[in-house]
């Protein structure tokens, strides 16, 4: 599966756009003069005011996109202080969020499919959700093109993630039904999710188990770290060989916290090759984090028995692997 928890199908997630209205508004301009009233208010307050049926923080990307005129001159900062009489003029234009959730025809490497859900090999590179800097072409994209039923469902059936250098396995619901069986499941901790890795320094252990809770890093917002409060997090690595420094891994996930692998591994002193975030270092011919899903299995959600796949190491993967596995 992934090293990122499953979310709750029940949820909206946070970077889904709210302002689905825009894109009936592409390309309108409103205009207006401001009020007295709004006299030394900040420009996005104005805004409001002039389109309340949209979100501030739409209005406010629309400021920063240069879509804003006051008395004719583009505005780019939100909190620049009005003037009664000034006259406002606002294009309201779809932004990158509310474009996102568009089917995007693209090859899926679909391991299986059937009625209620489809397992796919994801390649290193390809982001599975829409987020900030990676608007199009996501999985969550080739989803809704693949197949009319991911429309209906939250995050197109996505039920778990693969950091978008991980390469691997990733089961994908197609029905609800088939998509709060799963999200149970891994919730349950009834899947079962194995990776092969490849870290900097020599594992002196041949089997470890890492129970560490893992929350946001306090230092930087964009990496996660073993933190005390921390959500609990279970891993089990199995040491395949060491060889002029680097060790070759096979990691069971038990939970599914955010780069929980990545983060594991780096906490005690293993950091995955390539991976710069958590102190990894290029590598054996790696561009990209070494962690590929190479097994999943799990229950039907629908009563179809036991699932399980395998997945080989990708080419980039392979060849550093067997330097360290076959030398």
């Amino acid at each position: 599966m992934s090293d990122t928890e499953a979310p709750d199908p029940a949820q909206p997630e946070a970077d889904e756009p709210d302002d689905a209205a825009a894109d009936e508004a592409a390309g309108e301009w409103r205009d207006g003069v401001v009020d007295p009233a709004l006299h030394g208010q900040r420009l996005d307050k104005g805004l409001v005011a002039l389109a309340p049926e949209f979100s501030r923080s739409y209005l406010q990307q629309l400021i920063a996109g240069g879509h804003v005129q006051l008395d004719g001159a583009v505005q780019s900062v939100a909190a620049r202080k009005l003037r009664a009489g000034q006259r406002l003029r606002v294009e309201l234009v779809p932004t990158a969020q509310s474009l996102a959730f568009r089917p995007e025809a693209m090859a899926l490497a679909i391991v299986h499919e059937d009625e209620h859900l489809m397992v796919v090999n994801k390649p290193a590179g390809l982001v599975v959700h829409p987020a900030a800097g990676n608007w199009s072409g996501t999985l969550l994209n080739g989803l809704l093109a693949h197949h009319p039923g991911a429309a209906l469902l939250p995050r197109a059936g996505i039920v778990h993630r693969l950091d978008k250098d991980t390469s691997g396995l990733m089961v994908v619901a197609k029905t609800l039904p088939a998509m709060t069986g799963l999200v149970r499941s891994i919730a349950a901790r009834d899947v079962r999710r194995l990776y092969l890795a490849l870290a900097h320094g020599e594992a002196p252990w041949a089997q470890l188990t890492i129970e560490a809770p893992i929350g946001r890093d306090p230092v930087s917002r964009v990496r996660m770290a073993v933190v005390a409060g921390g959500k609990p997090a279970r891993t089990d690595v199995e040491r395949i060989a060491v060889r002029d420094g680097f060790s070759a891994l096979r990691c069971r996930l038990h939970t599914g916290r955010t780069h929980q692998i990545r983060v594991h591994l780096a906490h005690r002193g293993l950091p995955l090759v390539a991976d710069v975030t958590y102190g990894g270092r290029v590598a054996l011919g790696l561009q990209r984090q070494a962690l590929h899903a190479t097994e999943l299995s799990f229950d039907h959600p629908c009563g179809g028995g036991v699932l399980a796949f395998t997945a080989p190491l990708p080419a980039d993967l392979a060849d550093a692997w067997h330097r360290i596995v076959d030398a």
